[in-house]
């Protein structure tokens, strides 16, 4: 009885110990499977992640926040050339009318009013110029000018003293070097007292249908925003952007780029949510993205308001400034 007792205490053991050696094996197993299921679903949602990336637009989305292209490739050169080459097409789409907003009627009227723009709005320079080119419609005439009588015409204009000295050098450089006429070639307008490239590139292309790339605040900043560049010095600027598109383009861009830049894509507050070309543009989100709230952010024929012009082309869609001292009716 003795041994039999003993057996069954051996055997029991036995069984205890298999028992547990199963116990132990499918827990091993559950494991496996468990840690096998887990890696597989990590898999899968690290292959569905650079899915998403892979098949984000490179330039950003409306839909995207702004901290959503931190997780996407870099967009290549190809892919933001065809991009920039969208964004002027669909501005022309928006813009058809777009054109120089300073009034003019002839090649000097033109150069009068763009050294008189700088640090002051067209709409200031087109309400001023009426009187100014009544008294002095020639290069001869403003050559000949008293410095104080034509620093009163243009001092609504600001800065009229640096720009009085600008405007009696330079019509006399025409006079003297120019046989009265504005020359149309951008190596002899830099040489004219007050001209840069900027104003010679409006010149060029507006009065003489030489194309040129006009480098203003708005033209920098919105291809800095879209990523056409990242330079800051303007002769770089128009470089970069003239590598991109043809030259047959440039100033019909430079008119569509500075027309969105003072109608929505605003310095301090872009109207986002009223950008017409927000799903292609890189930096959606800066301003207001809210329709309701950025469409008060709107400005001249966007948001019901008259233009900068006087005398606006006939297919303005907009209102015409009122002249000077003149409220909008």
């Amino acid at each position: 009885m003795k041994k039999t007792a003993t057996a069954r205490k051996a055997t029991g053991a036995k069984k205890t110990a298999t028992a547990k050696k199963v116990t132990a094996k499918k827990a091993t197993a559950d494991g496996k499977a468990a840690g096998a299921g887990k890696a597989a679903a990590a898999k899968k949602t690290a292959a569905g992640a650079r899915k998403t990336v892979e098949n984000a637009p490179a330039g950003g989305s409306a839909g995207a926040g702004r901290g959503a292209g931190a997780s996407r490739k870099p967009e290549s050169h190809l892919a933001m050339v065809r991009r920039a080459r969208r964004i002027y097409r669909e501005l022309g789409e928006v813009y058809p009318y777009a054109h120089p907003e300073l009034d003019f009627r002839n090649p000097f009227e033109l150069l009068v009013a763009t050294v008189l723009s700088a640090q002051t709005t067209d709409l200031r320079v087109n309400q001023t110029t009426p009187r100014l080119f009544a008294a002095y419609p020639t290069p001869e005439d403003m050559a000949a000018a008293a410095p104080e009588e034509l620093e009163e015409l243009i001092r609504p204009t600001g800065f009229f003293r640096a720009k009085t000295k600008s405007l009696l050098g330079l019509s006399a450089a025409l006079r003297d070097r120019f046989d009265g006429e504005v020359p149309g070639r951008l190596e002899d307008l830099v040489t004219l007292p007050g001209v840069g490239r900027k104003t010679a590139n409006v010149v060029l292309g507006n009065a003489f249908g030489v194309p040129g790339i006009t480098v203003d605040t708005h033209f920098g900043r919105l291809v800095r925003r879209w990523k056409w560049t990242e330079q800051d010095d303007p002769e770089k600027v128009e470089a970069d952007v003239a590598a991109i598109f043809p030259k047959s383009e440039w100033t019909d861009l430079s008119h569509r780029v500075i027309f969105h830049g003072r109608r929505i894509c605003h310095a301090r507050k872009p109207a986002c949510g009223c950008c017409p070309i927000a799903p292609l543009c890189p930096s959606y989100g800066e301003g207001e993205t809210d329709p309701e709230k950025a469409a008060k952010l709107l400005k001249y024929e966007k948001g019901g308001f008259p233009g900068q012009r006087l005398s606006p082309p006939p297919d303005y869609p907009g209102k015409p400034a009122p002249p000077l001292g003149e409220s909008v009716q």
